[in-house]
């Protein structure tokens, strides 16, 4: 059967245009994550990685997506307990699936401002050898001293350069892995840039995908021109459908100039979804998980990472504060900022104001990443119309629970995608790339007309 076959839509319904891409993605960062539920387990027990990624490749995924940080976050000085503390690495985790997964793509995040291209590249190279050429790498920077006081390196690099250095760093890993010849001989490498100036030969042969899938997050100006530049699937969110295809345009718009076409960038935002037997009951469960998420300790915690103050005597079911926030007085390190402070504060006020919320309902309003909601046959609807409305091309779902937080998605939506011939019915390819629709990249000119 061929792989257009595969995707066919039951007789009596409009042809597709564009499959459905699914990625998982392991659960525990932020607040996300509901760990008081009875059913949470260890997000450092391999047998946790193991469920999850095993329930992925039951449901047809792409990949496995692991999240990172380099430091662990503080608030007031000390470190924040609700946050995950004590993951382990995540290269060393994927090689460790890549022997209980046989199709999944292992996608990894590693920090281009912190590492060396040499070494980086050489263990993307070694996960893609072990599992086949199913490896994938997501680039992420940082431009903040608290990180980089545990490299010895402190604000050493300025916030404009961090997607210049990666864009280099990316550049010179490819260099490195194409550096072997089409016959399997190592051949010497050099790269000089205005970041790297390092010379060699490097240790192992052209990965299978010719270089493993390259990932970038972030939604930024800055963020969507290097992900147009060199990326290979982008992982974003969005709020709303109308969000999504304006994203969706920007990005795409921007490949040409690169010579790149609409296939060569997989925009694959991060959503969650409850399911139901009714739609009441989805969205009951959908309020539950949100009240669970953002507790009372949790919402005075995002209070005062936008006012930058001790909050520690309101009273999380009373009012927003009347103080004006302190700009930049560092009360919580690590973390992401929401924008300015001061306009945050007095978007969250009018809200509050327009819909009587309390702090926590006003924190649960403002920062619920965007769901899917309802029974699994409209939430198969509502996925299958953000792709072909091109709003997006995939999802990566972020499930609240460890590690069975996908199990109901793959059991009852996956059957509804096939049903609908939005999504495969078997892994027609044995590698990452192929899972994603990407072509393998070609060796550079130097390179062709070289046989074996």
């Amino acid at each position: 059967m061929t792989s257009t076959a595969k995707y066919r839509r039951p007789r009596g319904r409009r042809p597709l245009n564009k499959h459905i891409h699914l990625a998982a993605h392991f659960p525990g960062v932020n607040n996300t994550t509901v760990w008081t539920d009875p059913r949470s387990r260890s997000q450092i027990d391999f047998a946790s990685f193991e469920h999850l990624a095993r329930t992925a490749e039951r449901g047809l995924f792409d990949f496995f997506f692991l999240a990172e940080g380099l430091r662990l976050r503080e608030h007031k000085g000390r470190v924040h307990d609700l946050d995950v503390v004590g993951r382990p690495e995540s290269l060393t985790v994927l090689n460790a699936l890549a022997a209980v997964t046989e199709r999944l793509g292992l996608a990894a995040t590693v920090n281009a401002t912190f590492n060396e291209p040499y070494e980086i590249a050489r263990r993307f190279a070694t996960l893609d050898h072990l599992s086949g050429g199913r490896a994938a790498w997501n680039v992420v920077t940082s431009s903040d001293a608290f990180t980089g006081e545990n490299f010895r390196r402190g604000g050493y690099l300025d916030r404009a350069d961090r997607y210049t250095r990666a864009a280099e760093f990316v550049a010179t890993a490819r260099e490195l892995w194409d550096s072997w010849t089409p016959q399997g001989e190592p051949r010497p490498f050099a790269h000089t840039g205005q970041h790297f100036d390092i010379e060699g030969a490097f240790t192992l042969p052209r990965p299978p995908q010719g270089h493993p899938v390259v990932i970038q997050a972030g939604d930024s100006p800055e963020g969507r021109e290097f992900a147009a530049s060199a990326a290979d699937v982008i992982f974003t969110r969005h709020g709303t459908l109308e969000a999504g295809r304006a994203f969706y345009a920007d990005v795409k718009d921007r490949l040409a100039k690169y010579g790149r076409t609409a296939e060569d960038l997989k925009i694959m935002p991060g959503v969650t979804v409850v399911l139901g037997d009714t739609a009441a009951e989805a969205q009951e469960r959908a309020a539950g998980i949100r009240r669970q998420q953002v507790s009372p300790q949790n919402a005075l915690l995002t209070l005062e990472q936008v006012w930058g103050v001790d909050l520690s005597s309101y009273d999380p079911d009373g009012p927003l504060p009347d103080i004006d926030p302190v700009v930049d007085s560092g009360l919580s390190q690590g973390r992401t900022k929401r924008g300015d402070p001061r306009v945050v504060a007095e978007q969250w006020r009018a809200l509050s104001r327009a819909k009587g919320l309390s702090i926590r309902q006003t924190v649960i309003e403002t920062t619920t990443r965007q769901s899917f909601i309802g029974t699994p046959q409209a939430v198969a609807a509502e996925l299958d119309e953000f792709v072909q409305s091109d709003a997006a091309d995939g999802f990566i779902l972020v499930p609240h629970l460890t590690p069975g937080g996908l199990d109901e998605f793959v059991d009852q939506v996956v059957p509804l995608l096939q049903e609908r011939g939005a999504y495969r019915t078997e892994y027609t390819g044995t590698t990452l790339r192929s899972h994603l629709g990407l072509k393998e990249p070609v060796r550079p000119a130097r390179e062709e007309g070289l046989t074996a």
